[in-house]
């Protein structure tokens, strides 16, 4: 999505806001702040919350932050708290019911536990929960403000948020036949995403992966359906947004696309080589909390200091997404630009040739003390995690890893060598081995049904719970995905050369300057589309209906309350009975022909009778059942069952007199 300002319609790569200040501002100043009112101004207030409204707080503000705005005491909703009848209290709480009780409760009756109420909502309100707050007189008078914030989301950094739905993996993509639970999580999803458009003021082209239609026999499932599901929920959303917040943007100023992880399974699993990724991965850090040791002041044991690494922090800014190769570069780099240019890191490290330090050298030492001090920290703290994430990869062998991992999916290694990395690395970790049988899953299936699975992971010697993280990748693979396998069509190819079974196309364009560097999420061609506008309209519908101009195209979408949950079970109307001119793709132009004949090489002594009989039953029984498949789907024959019959006995004469169909040929019949 795009964060540029609302005034204008938005862009890819434009000027972006600052996301996480966005949402800082709207609850320090638009919630905090706007409480200080007449002789309120210079008081001291209570800030309540609950557990949600909690962590929304600590994502993007700190402790000082509340405190400047006249906050001196922050409580828990749901904790027994001291009545402080002559302070003001702030809620900022979820609109559940529960949350309107404990408020009621706290403000209501002759004794109440604060002064004044302002109540601040994260998300919209239910009118019955309104009518309830009304209905207390008591209550009413002692309210000083009763808003929606819509601000219910939690940001990860200056241009990232999650929704925070722990189990959403179970609840959505799970094996449980109930669907209830998976409803619930898109709905909370829903009301979350559509209050970060609220906290942005934009109004965007809703897009969603559109469920795959597989064949008239295959009923769509949940999972099928919930980039639709999520779609159309944020949607009503938004659409409540546009008429109760004030300046909210009624016309479209950018987009938003969702997608599910069946558009890509890998690229959580795989390993990344950039410097966050590294230090996520290979570093026992809580969140981006680093612990690290530094020299004791009082000549004891070294100390564990606590660094946490945030967009504060201009080095990890810079090189965060930087690969740890580049990264450990421009590290060493840094530092000796550092010290060559720095009179107190010259003196430190001896640069001086051994000479003594005049007067000016030790006065120009002092002046630059606290400023070197302050960057040699920052720097010698980089310095140190990228030796250490260097070190790590080489005790690991993590580069070999990395190597196979990308080469699986490129399409340049397979199955033999996985099975020989698994045979000759037994001491690799079980961490390495099961992120390498995940990816072999995503992109060979077929090889863990049955017992081949249940082998491999005997050969990686992983226990049973790391068999079922395996086996449930099966859950994250998109419906056409799931359905292709070598049970499917027969196809009459005959290729000399094997093909690469690859789940990425490399990019010939772009020159990888680093190992280990080619891989890219598939999200990375999908956003590339949007911006040029070349996104596949068919398989990302819109939910609202774009203006022609909005990337210089109108987006085909004839319903604009969203793509209906197309049910599998329900016979369509067959391509070849449309009109010749119906907007259906172009699928109603062709019709199957076997027109192409041979003098068959093989009839008589040339080939023993019953290789020649086994021919003959293979073609009939692969051409009969090509035609039963192409009957099924589009009921091609008039009189399907007599022309099969007179086509089988025809294909069998014709056998016997030494021709035989070679291929199809595909015929336009415009």
């Amino acid at each position: 999505m795009s964060y540029s300002d609302s005034d204008s319609s938005s862009s890819c790569g434009g000027d972006h806001k600052n996301f996480k200040q966005t949402t800082r501002d709207r609850l320090l100043y638009e919630m905090l702040r706007s409480a200080k009112t007449g002789d309120s101004k210079s008081t001291w207030k209570v800030l309540i919350m609950d557990k949600v409204t909690v962590k929304i707080m600590s994502s993007s503000c700190k402790m000082p932050d509340i405190t400047d705005e006249g906050v001196s005491l922050v409580e828990d909703i749901y904790r027994r708290r001291q009545p402080l009848p002559s302070m003001d209290a702030i809620y900022f709480i979820q609109p559940s019911k529960e949350n309107v009780i404990m408020f009621l409760s706290d403000m209501s009756g002759k004794s109440p536990l604060y002064k004044k109420a302002f109540v601040f909502f994260s998300s919209a309100i239910s009118k019955d929960l309104v009518t309830q707050i009304k209905r207390d007189g008591t209550v009413l008078p002692r309210i000083g403000a009763l808003r929606e914030m819509n601000l219910e989301y939690f940001t990860i950094d200056s241009q990232g948020f999650i929704t925070d739905n722990g189990r959403a993996l179970e609840d959505i993509f799970g094996n449980d036949e109930s669907t209830s639970k998976g409803d619930a999580c898109l709905n909370v999803m829903a009301t979350r995403v559509a209050t970060v458009f609220a906290s942005l003021r934009e109004f965007p082209f809703v897009r969603y992966q559109a469920a795959k239609s597989l064949d008239a026999n295959t009923m769509t499932t949940f999972r099928d359906l919930v980039p639709t599901k999520l779609a159309a929920g944020i949607w009503n959303c938004l659409m409540k947004h546009k008429q109760t917040i004030p300046n909210f943007p009624q016309s479209e100023t950018c987009e938003l696309l969702i997608l599910d992880r069946s558009v890509d399974q890998i690229a959580p699993i795989i390993h990344e080589w950039t410097y966050d990724a590294m230090c996520h991965d290979l570093l026992s850090m809580e969140g981006n909390k680093y612990v690290h040791e530094v020299p004791s002041k009082t000549d004891g044991p070294p100390e564990k200091k606590e660094v946490i690494l945030e967009d504060h922090d201009p080095i990890w800014l810079e090189l965060r997404h930087a690969h740890i190769a580049d990264a450990s570069e421009r590290l060493h780099e840094k530092m000796t630009n550092f010290v060559s240019k720095n009179k107190a890191a010259q003196i430190q490290h001896g640069t001086r040739n051994g000479g003594e330090l005049s007067t000016r050298d030790l006065q120009k030492m002092v002046q630059a003390l606290p400023q070197y001090s302050e960057q040699i920290d920052k720097l010698s703290l980089h310095v140190e995690i990228a030796g250490k994430i260097n070190r790590i990869i080489r005790e690991t062998g993590l580069r070999e890893i990395g190597q196979l991992e990308q080469d699986l999916v490129f399409g340049d290694a397979g199955m033999k060598e996985v099975i020989k990395f698994l045979t000759s690395n037994e001491d690799a970790s079980r961490e390495n081995k099961l992120r390498l049988l995940m990816i072999l899953a995503a992109i060979y299936p077929e090889k863990f049904e049955g017992d081949k699975g249940l082998n491999l992971m005997k050969l990686a010697r992983l226990p049973a719970d790391d068999m079922n993280a395996v086996n449930n990748m099966k859950f994250l693979a998109g419906g056409a995905d799931t359905k292709k396998s070598s049970t499917g069509a027969f196809s009459l190819k005959f290729d000399i050369h094997k093909k690469k079974h690859a789940a990425r196309k490399e990019r010939t364009v772009e020159e990888t300057a680093w190992q280990l560097s080619r891989f890219y999420p598939m999200i990375e061609d999908l956003i590339e589309k949007l911006c040029k506008g070349d996104l596949s309209k068919d398989d990302y519908p819109c939910m609202n209906d774009p203006s022609p101009s909005f990337h210089g195209t109108s987006h085909v979408t004839s319903n604009s309350q969203g793509a209906a949950a197309h049910s599998m079970r329900q016979r369509r109307t067959p391509t070849w009975a449309r009109p010749r001119n119906s907007e259906d793709g172009g699928y109603s132009r062709y019709f199957f022909s076997c027109m192409v004949m041979v003098i068959n090489p093989y009839k008589g002594n040339y080939f023993p009778q019953p290789c020649l009989q086994a021919i003959h039953h293979f073609v009939t029984f692969f051409l009969i059942s090509l035609l039963i498949s192409v009957y099924k789907i589009n009921t091609c024959f008039t009189n399907a069952p007599l022309d099969l019959w007179f086509f089988a006995q025809m294909l069998q004469n014709a056998f016997k007199e030494g021709i035989v169909p070679l291929y199809f040929t595909i015929y336009d019949i415009i």
